[in-house]
């Protein structure tokens, strides 16, 4: 009763200011705003994929599949394990890091380009944003004849067709993002006379990072989608080809484990995107809170 009575002495005086205690995991700047929880890693993405781990080898344990038709979890585990001691596995997940990574980096970056020069100037979405439209409606593997036909079956070939399925959903989200930055802040840099370049890089650019990573998570899941294709065409070596060579003498195990490995990556790299979009993003949580 004591401690009440006093909390509300304090709380009826004027210029009395009662402060409760920050919240578990918030962050404060310097000024000692709370800037919002610190990002974390999403460790509950886990979940979904341990689940159907355990159903698979219940199901392969009880005898309700098939181990013709899909391989015991235990098998796939002896066989990757095999295929690492002989070395085969490493370097076959090189070769389709090296291709995904150079046709992804060479999607985002034109994706990127278009979408700036698209969205900030009228010439560019005149010239640009229509030929980009048109080639977002047709599937980029129902390109791989035409790119074929003029670069060959060899390595420019597999990087061009990653490049072209990541440079679409970069260039839509990017786009989209410049064009729903708030006309306030563009005559709030008419106001105080920015140049063009200062427009760019103060409130171009920041409006449309969020935009730009989502393309970018779209992005990276249309590149291994991509490779999953392009290394089975005429392909000497990546993780399709041990796949497609593999389903030539029925390993289902070996086909299972090449699976996983297109799986693990496109976790791995969706995860690393969500990540930085939590770090790069603070400012959208300080705003909110």
């Amino acid at each position: 009763m004591t401690q009440a009575l006093r909390a509300e002495e304090l709380t009826s005086q004027p210029g009395s200011v009662v402060r409760s205690a920050p919240s578990h995991g918030a962050q404060r700047n310097k000024r000692g705003r709370r800037l919002g929880p610190a990002p974390r890693i999403p460790y509950t993405l886990a979940i979904g994929p341990a689940l159907l781990l355990a159903l698979w080898a219940l199901s392969s344990w009880a005898g309700w599949l098939d181990a013709r038709v899909l391989s015991k979890p235990w098998i796939v585990a002896v066989t990757t394990h095999d295929l690492l001691a002989a070395g085969r596995l490493q370097a076959h997940l090189v070769t389709s890091a090296q291709r995904a990574f150079l046709g992804l980096s060479l999607g985002i970056s034109v994706g990127t380009l278009l979408a700036l020069f698209s969205g900030l100037t009228r010439i560019g979405e005149v010239l640009m944003d229509g030929p980009v439209q048109i080639k977002r409606a047709i599937p980029t593997l129902a390109l791989i004849p035409l790119l074929i036909l003029w670069f060959g079956i060899g390595e420019p070939m597999k990087v061009l067709t990653i490049a072209l399925s990541a440079m679409i959903p970069v260039y839509m989200h990017t786009h989209a993002g410049l064009r729903a930055i708030d006309t306030r802040y563009v005559e709030l840099a008419e106001t105080v006379h920015l140049t063009r370049w200062e427009f760019v890089r103060k409130v171009a650019l920041p409006g449309a990072l969020p935009g730009f990573l989502m393309g970018v998570r779209f992005a990276v899941t249309a590149a291994w989608l991509s490779l999953v294709v392009v290394e089975q065409i005429n392909a000497t070596s990546g993780v399709g080809y041990m796949m497609s060579l593999a389903r030539s003498y029925g390993q289902t195990e070996v086909i299972l484990v090449g699976l996983v490995v297109y799986g693990l990556f496109g976790l791995v790299t969706d995860t690393s995107v969500r990540l930085l979009e939590r770090r790069a993003l603070t400012w959208r949580r300080t705003l909110s809170s």
